[in-house]
C-alpha cells in the first residue's frame, strides 16, 4: 500500500511537466495511476473476503505512537475500488473535456493525482494520527482543485469556504483522536478503538469531536453549504471529489467507527438528527435549482445524509444497505456530473430553462444520464434500487430504537430524490413546450465513454445483488445489533414494496406540480440560511480582526518590543517569586580573561545604544558578538565559537549591505526624557535573564538529558563531535525544521527585494554589455563611448590580465587591488577548508552548517572585491536550486531508512577497506549534513543576490548609483571626458 501511495506521489510530481510537454492526452496514461489501485484491490478480493487481507506496518514517530500502518479489509477494499476506479475514468474524461489551450492543466493533473493518493492513504491507514495527516492533505488538495479557476472570484471564494469549514472539522476531529489515544494509553489504532471502545465522559466527548470532523467533510447540516458552492470547480472535480472521493471520507469514517460506537447515545442522536436534516434539506433545495450542477450538488448533500444515516446505525441489515448505497452513489452521481459536463460543453449552458431537445441531439449523453438517474431515484433493476429496498426492508423489520423516525425520514427523502431526479431528466433532455431545440456542437466520443461505463456498472451491480451481499456482508456483520441483511431485486409483497410505490407516485406528483412547488418554496423559508450565516460570521470576524489590529498594531517597533519585554519580565518575575527559587552557589569567573571579554561586551553594548550613526552601531554590535565568541572558546566550546564567529561576520556584512539604502544617521532619536525608561526596561530585562541563568540550573529535579548525549552520539550516531551528531542525528527533526525555516526566510527576503522574477538568469561578466545598455541612466553618456574597448568593441577587444574574472567590470574608484589579490589567494583555500569542515565535522569541530557559512564568507569576499558580476562568476547557479536540493536531500536521506525497515532519519555506519588508502568509516548522516550545507550556501547566495546584486542593479537602473561597470576608457582623456554626476554621500559605494 505504501508503494501505491508512493506511485501516486511520483506521478503527481511528474504530471505537471508531462502535461506541459505532451498536452491534455497525457491524462490517459496518468489514469493508470489510480487505476492501478483499483486493479490491485480486485486482485486482493479473495484474501479480503477470507479475512486475511494485506497489512503493512512501518514504524515512523514511535515516541508518540504515530506509525504507518495500513490494512485492507472489506470497507477499505470498497473505498479503494471507488477512489481508484472512478478516479481513472474521470482522468480519461479530462483528456477530452479540457481544451488543448487550457491553462494550468499540468498543475491540475498533479493536484488531482496527489488527491487520489491522499484518499488512498486515508481509507487504508489504521493509525488515527496518520489518518489525520491524509485527511488534511485531501483538504488542501481539494482547495486547490475547487479553486482551479483562480482568476474567478467565485472559485476563490468557494475554495476558501471549503477549506475553512473542513479544516475546522479536521482540527476538532484531531482533538477527539488525541483524547481517544490518551484513554487507550497511547494506542492510536482504529482497529483497537473499534474492538474495545473506551467508555466514560471523556470518550463520549472525544467521539462527538470525531463526528464533527466527519460531518464537515461529508457536508452534513449545518456544514452542508460548502458543497454546492464548490460547484465552481471544473466538472471532473465535481464528479470525483463530490461524488466518489472527498465527501465519502466522512461517510467512510462513520462506517469505520460505527461497529464500536453506534450504540453510544450521543452518537445515535447526532447521526439521527444530522443525517435526517441533511437528507430532507438537500432534497428540498434541489427542487428549486435551475443550474444542473447545483441540482446535483444539493442532491449529493441529500444522498450523503442518507448514507450517514444508514452506515451510522448499529443494525447489521441497515448497515449492509448503507454499504451497498455507498458504491451505487459513487457510480450514478459521478456519471451524472460527467453527463452535465458533456451538456455544458456541447450547449454552452447548464441552465435547464435554456435547454431543450438534447435527448435527441446528445443521445450518447442521454443514455448514461437516464441510466444513472434511474439508479439514483431507486428504480429496478439498478444498484440504487437494491440498496434503497434493502434499507426499507431493514427499517420495517428491525431498525432499532428509532425505527419509525428513520423510516419516515427515508421515505420523505426518497420522495424528494425521485422528484429532483425527474426534474434533472426533464431539464437536461426534454423538449420544452414553446422552445426551439438547443443547438449543440460535435463532441468527442471520449467524453461519453466514462459516464457510460459508470452508468452501466450501476445497472450490472443491480442485476447481481447476491454478489454485492457476499462482498459487503462480511463488514456489515461487524456491527453490534440485529440480524444479517440481504440484497435482492425482489423481496416479495409487503410494506417495503408499498412504500416504494408511494415514493414513486408522490415523487411523480411533485414533479408534475413543479411550478406550484417552486412558488411554495419561494414563499416558505426552511430554517436559517447556513451559507449566509457563514458569510456573516466571516465578515464580522474580519471586522473584529481589523479593530483589534488597529488597536494593537500602532506602527511603532519600540512600543511592540516594550510590550513584549514588559510582559516577559512581569511573568517571569511573578513565577520566580511565587516558586520561592533561590540562587545557588555562584562563581564569578574561571579565568581573568573572561572578565576582560565580559567588559568588552558590556562596553560594546553601551556604545551601541549611544551610537547615532547606523554603521557605527553595527560595528559596535559586532564587537559584542565577537566577545561572545571569546567566551565560548574559553569555556571549551570550539564548535560554538566557530559558528558564532562566522554568523557574526555574515551578519555584519548583511547589515552593511542593507545600510547602503538607508540614511547614514538614525532618523528617530529618542527624546531625552524617554531614555531613562528605555534604560530601565533594558536593565530589568538584563537582570531577569541573569536571574534565570543563575536559578534554573539549580532548580533541576532530574538529571539533564544532555548527560546521555556523549554515549548516544558515539553508540548510535557513530561520531565523537557531540554538537554535530546532535544536529544531524539525535535532534535531526529540529534541524530539519530549522533548514525549512531558513528556506522560507530566504524566499521572504528575496521576495521583498526583487522587483522582477527571481528565476531569471545569473548575471556573469559576458552579460555586462547588455546590462549596461539596459540600466545605464539616461543622463550619462552612451555606454559605447564610456565603457572602454573591452565592452564597446565586439570583435577585437583587448583582454587585460586581472586577478578576478569580473574585476575589470568595476569602476576604478570602486576597485581595490589589495582586496582583489587577497580574494584570489584566499577564495579557493576557504572552499577547501569548508569541505574539510564538512567531512570532519562528525568527529571534530565543523559540520554542514559551519562549512556552509565558510563558503558564504568566501562568496561574500568575492562579491565585495569584484561586484555583482564577480558573484555570478563565483557561483553561476540560482540560489533556489541549492535551497531546494539541500532540503530535498536532507528529507530524502531521512526517508530512505523506511524502505529498509528502519525509522525516519536513522543513521547507518558503512565500513569499507580502501586498500592502500586504509579503512573508511562512512555514516549516512553525512548526506543529511550535506543537505544542510547546501541550504546554508543557498541562503547565503540568495542574500548576496538580493541584498547585494539586486540592490546594486536597482540603484544603477534608478540613477542613484554609478553602474557596476567600468566606464573609464583608455581612449578617453581627462580633457574630453564628460564629468560623471556626483552621488549622494554614502550611495553607490561600498
Amino acid at each position: 500500500m505504501l508503494q501505491l501511495i508512493a506511485v501516486h506521489l511520483v506521478a503527481a510530481l511528474v504530471a505537471p511537466a508531462a502535461v506541459a510537454r505532451f498536452g491534455r492526452k497525457m491524462f490517459l496514461p496518468l489514469a493508470l495511476v489510480p487505476g492501478s489501485a483499483a486493479v490491485w484491490a480486485l486482485t486482493q478480493t479473495s484474501a479480503v473476503l477470507s479475512g486475511s487481507g494485506p497489512t503493512e506496518a512501518v514504524s515512523w514517530v514511535a515516541s508518540v505512537g504515530m506509525h504507518l500502518t495500513f490494512r485492507l479489509d472489506v470497507l477499505a477494499w470498497l473505498m479503494v475500488l471507488l477512489v481508484g476506479g472512478v478516479g481513472a475514468l474521470v482522468l480519461i474524461y479530462c483528456a477530452w473535456y479540457f481544451s488543448s489551450g487550457a491553462k494550468f492543466l499540468g498543475r491540475f493533473a498533479g493536484t488531482f493525482i496527489a488527491f487520489a493518493g491522499a484518499m488512498l492513504g486515508l481509507v487504508t491507514c489504521d493509525n488515527t494520527l496518520v489518518l489525520y495527516v491524509f485527511w488534511e492533505l485531501t483538504t488542501v488538495f481539494s482547495y486547490l482543485l475547487i479553486g482551479h479557476y483562480f482568476d474567478r472570484k467565485g472559485a476563490r471564494r468557494s475554495g476558501m469556504q471549503a477549506i475553512v469549514v473542513t479544516t475546522f472539522g479536521g482540527l476538532v476531529m484531531f482533538a477527539g483522536f488525541l483524547v481517544l489515544g490518551v484513554i487507550e494509553e497511547g494506542s492510536f489504532s482504529l482497529a483497537a478503538l473499534v474492538t474495545a471502545p473506551p467508555e466514560g465522559t471523556a470518550a463520549t466527548v472525544a467521539i462527538v469531536c470525531v463526528l464533527v470532523g466527519a460531518l464537515t467533510k461529508s457536508a452534513l447540516v449545518p456544514f452542508h453549504f460548502w458543497l454546492p458552492g464548490a460547484m465552481a470547480a471544473p466538472t471532473p472535480v465535481s464528479a470525483y471529489l463530490h461524488a466518489a472521493a472527498m465527501v465519502k471520507a466522512g461517510v467512510y469514517l462513520v462506517a469505520r467507527l460505527a461497529p464500536g460506537f453506534a450504540e453510544v447515545e450521543a452518537w445515535r442522536w447526532i447521526i439521527l438528527l444530522a443525517g435526517s436534516a441533511t437528507m430532507i434539506v438537500g432534497g428540498y433545495r434541489s427542487l428549486k435549482q435551475h443550474d444542473l450542477k447545483l441540482l446535483l450538488a444539493f442532491g449529493t448533500v441529500s444522498q450523503l445524509g442518507f448514507l450517514v444515516l444508514l452506515v451510522g446505525q448499529a443494525n447489521r441489515a441497515v448497515a449492509l444497505a448503507g454499504l451497498a448505497l455507498i458504491g451505487a452513489h459513487a457510480m450514478f452521481k459521478a456519471a451524472l456530473f460527467l453527463t452535465v459536463g458533456v451538456i455544458d460543453a456541447a450547449a454552452g449552458t447548464r441552465d435547464l430553462r435554456q435547454l431543450s431537445g438534447l435527448g435527441r441531439h446528445l443521445r450518447w449523453a442521454a443514455i448514461p444520464g437516464f441510466l444513472a438517474t434511474f439508479s439514483m431515484v431507486g428504480l429496478p433493476p439498478f444498484a440504487g434500487y437494491v440498496g434503497k429496498e434493502a434499507a426499507l426492508e431493514a427499517l420495517t423489520h428491525d431498525g432499532g430504537p428509532y425505527e419509525s423516525a428513520l423510516l419516515a425520514v427515508v421515505v420523505v427523502g426518497s420522495v424528494l430524490t425521485f422528484a429532483y431526479g425527474m426534474r434533472f431528466l426533464w431539464g437536461a433532455f426534454a423538449r420544452k413546450r414553446g422552445q426551439v431545440d438547443t443547438s449543440v456542437g460535435r463532441e468527442a466520443p471520449g467524453l461519453f465513454v466514462p459516464g457510460m461505463v459508470l452508468a452501466v456498472a450501476g445497472l450490472a451491480a443491480g442485476l447481481v445483488p447476491s454478489l454485492g451481499e457476499s462482498l459487503l456482508g462480511r463488514y456489515a456483520a461487524t456491527y453490534p445489533a440485529g440480524e444479517a441483511g440481504h440484497l435482492t431485486l425482489w423481496g416479495g409483497f409487503g410494506l417495503p414494496l408499498l412504500l416504494t410505490v408511494v415514493v414513486i407516485v408522490t415523487g411523480v406528483a411533485l414533479f408534475v406540480g413543479r411550478t406550484l412547488v417552486e412558488r411554495v418554496q419561494e414563499s416558505v423559508i426552511l430554517g436559517p440560511d447556513s451559507d449566509r450565516a457563514y458569510r456573516t460570521t466571516m465578515r464580522r470576524l474580519d471586522r473584529g480582526a481589523v479593530a483589534i489590529t488597529s488597536f494593537t498594531q500602532r506602527g511603532s517597533l519600540p512600543v511592540y518590543l516594550a510590550v513584549i519585554l514588559l510582559v516577559t519580565v512581569g511573568a517571569v518575575t511573578f513565577a520566580l517569586i511565587d516558586s520561592g527559587a533561590e540562587v545557588g552557589e555562584v562563581r564569578a569567573f574561571d579565568t581573568p580573561v573572561q572578565l576582560l571579554a565580559a567588559g568588552v561586551i558590556a562596553i560594546g553594548a553601551i556604545l551601541t545604544a549611544r551610537a547615532r550613526r547606523r554603521l557605527k552601531a553595527v560595528v559596535l554590535l559586532g564587537i559584542t558578538g565577537y566577545g561572545v565568541v571569546v567566551l565560548f572558546a574559553l569555556h571549551g566550546a570550539p564548535d560554538l565559537a566557530l559558528t558564532q564567529a562566522l554568523v557574526e561576520t555574515i551578519a555584519l556584512v548583511v547589515f552593511i549591505l542593507v545600510l547602503r539604502r538607508l540614511p547614514a544617521y538614525f532618523s528617530n532619536r529618542p527624546l531625552k526624557g524617554s531614555r531613562w525608561w528605555r534604560a530601565a526596561l533594558a536593565a530589568s530585562v538584563a537582570v531577569m535573564v541573569m536571574a534565570l541563568a543563575l536559578i534554573i540550573p539549580h532548580a533541576r529535579t532530574a538529571d539533564p538529558i544532555a548527560m546521555l548525549f556523549p554515549d548516544e552520539a558515539y553508540e548510535y550516531g557513530y561520531g565523537r563531535n557531540i554538537v554535530n551528531v546532535t544536529l544531524v542525528d539525535i535532534r535531526a527533526w529540529d534541524t530539519m525544521g530549522e533548514i525549512a525555516v531558513l528556506l522560507v526566510a530566504a524566499t521572504g527576503v528575496a521576495s521583498l527585494v526583487f522587483l522582477r522574477s527571481r528565476s531569471g538568469r545569473v548575471h556573469r561578466i559576458r552579460d555586462r554589455r547588455s546590462d549596461a545598455d539596459a540600466i545605464w541612466p539616461s543622463h550619462l553618456p552612451d555606454p559605447a563611448t564610456r565603457l572602454g574597448p573591452s565592452i564597446a568593441t565586439t570583435g577585437h577587444a583587448r583582454r587585460a590580465r586581472t586577478w578576478l574574472s569580473a574585476g575589470g567590470s568595476l569602476s576604478t574608484n570602486r576597485r581595490s587591488v589589495i582586496l582583489e589579490v587577497a580574494t584570489r589567494l584566499l577564495f579557493h583555500t576557504m572552499l577547501v577548508f569548508a569541505v574539510f569542515l564538512l567531512f570532519s565535522g562528525h568527529n571534530a569541530p565543523g559540520g554542514g552548517f559551519v562549512a556552509g557559512m565558510v563558503v558564504g564568507v568566501a562568496l561574500t569576499v568575492r562579491y565585495l572585491a569584484g561586484g555583482r558580476y564577480e558573484l555570478g562568476e563565483a557561483a553561476p547557479i540560482l540560489p533556489g536550486a541549492l535551497l531546494g536540493s539541500g532540503l530535498f536531500l536532507s528529507a530524502g536521506v531521512g526517508a530512505v531508512p523506511l524502505f529498509f525497515g528502519g525509522t525516519v532519519l536513522q543513521s547507518v555506519k558503512i565500513d569499507a577497506q580502501l586498500g592502500i588508502f586504509g579503512e573508511m568509516h562512512l555514516v549516512t548522516s553525512l548526506f543529511f549534513d550535506i543537505g544542510v550545507f547546501l541550504v546554508v550556501v543557498g541562503l547565503m547566495l540568495d542574500i548576496l543576490r538580493s541584498l547585494g546584486s539586486e540592490i546594486d542593479r536597482q540603484g544603477e537602473a534608478s540613477g542613484t548609483a554609478v553602474p557596476d561597470v567600468a566606464h573609464d576608457s583608455p581612449r578617453t582623456t581627462a580633457d574630453d571626458a564628460e564629468p560623471v554626476p556626483s552621488l549622494p554621500s554614502g550611495e553607490g559605494r561600498r
